[in-house]
C-alpha cells in the first residue's frame, strides 16, 4: 500500500514535531492520523471544529492545513507548557483559538449542535462526557478519535475502556460509524442527518 503522508506534510507540523521532540512531549498524533484530520476538516467549508486536547499541536497543525479560511478551531488544553508550543507555532493563523480549560467544562458550557468536526484526544470527550461531546455534533457533524489500537502508554487495564467506547460509538443510534486500522487506530462517527 502506498502511504507517503510526509511528502504532505504540514510545515507548521515539522517544526512543531521538532519542538516536541526537545520537549520530550511522549504523546504525538500520528503523520496517518494528522492527514485523516486534514482531509476530514476540507469536507466542511466554513466548518466550526473542537480539538479536545491540544498536545503540543501537531494534530492542529493538521486541522488547520485542511481548513478553509473561513472555517475555525477551538483547541482545548489542561496543559499550558505542552500547549505554549502549538502557540508559538500557530497563533498567528487567525482560524485557531487555544483555550487552557478542562474540557469537559468547555464541553458543558457548549450549545448542542454547535460544531461540524470534534477530535477527542484526551480523556474528555473521549472516556468522559462522551454524550455532551456528541452532542455538539450537527447534522453531519463528525467524531474523531485515535489511539484505539493498543499503544506503549497505556495504562493498566486500559483495553476494556476503549472496548466500551468502540461498542458505544458503534451502536449510537445517531451515528454511523466506522472503525479504522489506520495508524494509531481511528473511529469515525459521524452525526445522522
Amino acid at each position: 500500500m502506498f502511504d507517503d503522508n510526509t511528502a504532505t506534510t504540514p510545515a507548521t507540523w515539522r517544526e512543531i514535531d521538532a519542538r516536541s521532540r526537545v520537549l520530550g512531549f511522549d504523546m504525538p498524533s500520528e503523520a496517518g492520523t494528522g492527514a485523516m484530520l486534514r482531509l476530514l476538516a476540507a469536507t466542511k467549508a466554513g466548518g466550526r471544529f473542537l480539538e479536545l486536547g491540544t498536545g503540543t499541536g501537531l494534530a492542529t497543525a493538521w486541522l488547520l492545513d485542511g481548513m478553509a479560511p473561513d472555517a475555525s478551531l477551538v483547541s482545548i488544553d489542561t496543559d499550558m507548557g505542552v500547549q505554549a508550543v502549538a502557540r508559538a507555532v500557530l497563533a498567528g493563523d487567525p482560524r485557531v483559538t487555544f483555550v487552557i480549560e478542562d474540557g469537559l467544562d468547555y464541553v458543558r458550557a457548549q450549545r448542542p449542535a454547535s460544531f461540524d468536526l470534534i477530535f477527542a484526544d484526551a480523556w474528555p470527550g473521549k472516556y468522559e462526557g462522551l454524550d455532551e461531546t456528541l452532542a455538539l455534533l450537527g447534522p453531519g457533524g463528525l467524531y474523531v478519535v485515535d489511539d484505539m489500537s493498543p499503544q506503549p502508554n497505556w495504562p493498566p487495564g486500559h483495553q476494556p475502556r476503549v472496548d466500551a467506547l468502540v461498542t458505544r460509538l458503534k451502536s449510537h443510534p445517531d451515528l454511523a460509524t466506522v472503525a479504522l486500522d489506520w495508524a494509531s487506530g481511528l473511529v469515525i462517527a459521524a452525526r445522522r442527518p
